[in-house]
């Protein structure tokens, strides 16, 4: 895929930066608006002309862009030093550095074992311990729910996709975003009951959220604190 210099377009009250990348995947013409900005996508020797895909598509290019311009608005700023606070779990816990074998959680406090600081960074520490307690969590709330919902899953990888917080395969694998341990518990539940439902059925039908409130009776709730809140668990500005 090839790509061109960014450019800017007046679309209503605003000038809009874009790209324009050539696919040789694309089939037709098409725009692609997200966290990163505006992009036309344009099949290889296309004759279109992307100023004129974007001026006939104004409307929804800029309802897109308002929404996402939005949420990077509502990121908190992440400092990677002893003394910030992250969430975990729904409350904030203090990132501390100390001479420690292994790095826990405990108190309020991330507990980042001082060997691991100087080998890697504060960052990639407080991630790996993230990942290990979504791992502990993940297994064994699942493992309960998968109990209570009579199905059976086939193991559990711990993903990293900026945006989708849980998956299940017709294999039985579940994927779990490690930043959901930043979420309140509840909320992670939630997103455990969500997929392990997909084992009983595969669609979103009506008897899909059946068992769904079956057992998280207060799933719209949840649902709906990740959708305002997903800002609060970026964890950092590659997340963007």
């Amino acid at each position: 895929m090839s790509e061109s210099a960014p450019r800017k377009i007046p679309l209503g009250s605003e000038k809009v930066a874009y790209e324009v990348r050539e696919s040789d995947e694309a089939t037709q013409p098409r725009i692609d608006v997200d966290i990163h900005g505006v992009r036309v996508i344009l099949p290889e020797d296309s004759t279109t002309n992307p100023d004129t895909l974007l001026k006939e598509n104004a409307a929804w290019i800029l309802e897109k862009k308002a929404k996402y311009d939005q949420y990077r608005e509502r990121v908190p700023e992440r400092k990677f030093e002893p003394g910030e606070r992250f969430p975990y779990l729904g409350d904030q816990y203090e990132i501390v550095v100390e001479r420690r074998s292994s790095s826990q959680i405990a108190e309020n406090e991330f507990r980042l074992a001082k060997h691991h600081i100087e080998q890697t960074s504060v960052q990639r520490a407080l991630e790996m311990l993230y990942r290990r307690k979504a791992r502990e969590r993940f297994e064994k709330r699942s493992s309960r729910f998968a109990d209570e919902m009579g199905v059976e899953y086939d193991e559990i990888e711990i993903r990293n996709q900026r945006t989708k917080w849980g998956s299940c395969s017709t294999t039985g694998t579940l994927g779990l975003n490690w930043r959901l341990m930043m979420a309140p518990p509840e909320v992670v539940d939630y997103i455990m009951v969500h997929e392990l439902a997909h084992l009983r059925e595969q669609n979103h039908t009506d008897e899909f959220w059946c068992l769904v409130a079956e057992h998280d009776p207060e799933y719209e709730k949840h649902a709906h604190w990740l959708s305002e809140n997903s800002p609060r668990l970026v964890f950092s500005d590659e997340d963007l």
